[in-house]
């Protein structure tokens, strides 16, 4: 499932008070679909990493109550009132006595003489033990208390989620033209860097923090390995010789238009992050310049950015011209 529909499945079962388990290689944002959907559903979330308790870490401590008996304390991460959504993230990677420590306060929502608050779920995540990470197998009585969801990235998601957390625009215009590259892992080959949606946005902040020429070479093989890095390298010098955004606003009818489908991609790109109802017009006319598939490109990118442009007169007036491949 991509993550847009994770999120809706996130959200029926958590309404159902359903646990669930979510599955993924390392690196597709499993932990970021969980934090979103419960921002989204105004849940506070909290985020246990299992594999980093003991067992004792989640029933507490023993003390001896006024009656004279032993009793346990719950440790304070463990909720006590209110709602939200408490999340057992790389669950499997814990060792075995942690994960059957789980198995009450995930099916009988209890531990010892903890009980979970009435208005908080439970989710869970891990790898997969094809992928090579540190996993180790879920007991079967452990496994049926879930509902199983697989992740897996989408472009389309991932760029939508790119535009509005500041991921630099030549980052995506890359993964538009190379998409296999998202997501590239391989559990039989040990490289230590691999493309994913995590890593790409390392490159996003390396690019950010302007590193000089040689050194940024070395910092995006760090970051998505040696053969992402360098076809990516060979886009950003096409992407540095674009036309200049602010002339082709100005002069739409002027600015050169590139024959390169990679240099195109990435102007398309980069105009359609300026979009807005006072650009359109020269957006529109820039666009009527480019191969029809480019400028259907560049005006649903434009569109993507601000919806609001498609009741311009300029978008209507391109949308009429170009009916036939605008679908």
């Amino acid at each position: 499932m991509i993550p847009s529909h994770v999120a809706r499945a996130l959200e029926t079962l958590l309404a159902a008070r359903q646990p669930v388990f979510l599955w993924g290689p390392p690196g597709v944002g499993k932990s970021q679909v969980v934090a979103q959907t419960a921002a989204a559903l105004d849940l506070p979330l909290i985020d246990i990493r299992a594999v980093l308790l003991d067992p004792v870490d989640l029933r507490g401590l023993p003390h001896i109550g006024q009656d004279g008996r032993t009793h346990w304390r719950a440790p304070a991460f463990l909720p006590t009132g209110g709602r939200g959504v408490l999340f057992l993230d790389e669950l499997n990677a814990a060792p075995p006595l942690v994960q059957a420590a789980c198995y009450q306060l995930i099916l009988d929502r209890a531990l010892g003489e903890y009980r979970l608050p009435e208005g908080w779920r439970v989710l869970a995540a891990g790898n997969r033990d094809q992928d090579r990470a540190v996993t180790h197998r879920m007991p079967s009585a452990l496994a049926n208390r879930f509902v199983h969801l697989d992740f897996e990235p989408g472009l389309e998601d991932w760029a939508a989620w790119a535009e509005v957390s500041g991921i630099r625009p030549e980052v995506v215009a890359f993964l538009r033209l190379r998409p296999a590259l998202l997501h590239d892992f391989d559990p039989a080959r040990a490289d230590r860097a691999f493309p994913s949606p995590r890593t790409w946005e390392f490159v996003s902040n390396v690019l950010s923090a302007r590193p000089e020429g040689r050194v940024e070479r070395e910092l995006l093989a760090g970051a998505v390995g040696e053969g992402a890095a360098v076809e990516f390298a060979a886009f950003l010098r096409l992407w540095r010789e674009l036309p200049d955004t602010a002339a082709v606003l100005a002069d739409p009818d002027a600015a050169p238009a590139p024959a390169d489908p990679a240099v195109t991609q990435a102007i398309c790109e980069a105009l359609g992050r300026l979009a807005s109802a006072e650009t359109m017009p020269a957006i529109s006319r820039y666009a009527a310049r480019l191969p029809a598939e480019f400028g259907v490109l560049l005006m649903r990118e434009a569109a993507r950015h601000d919806q609001g442009i498609v009741a311009t007169d300029a978008f209507a007036a391109w949308a009429r011209a170009n009916a036939e491949v605008f679908a």
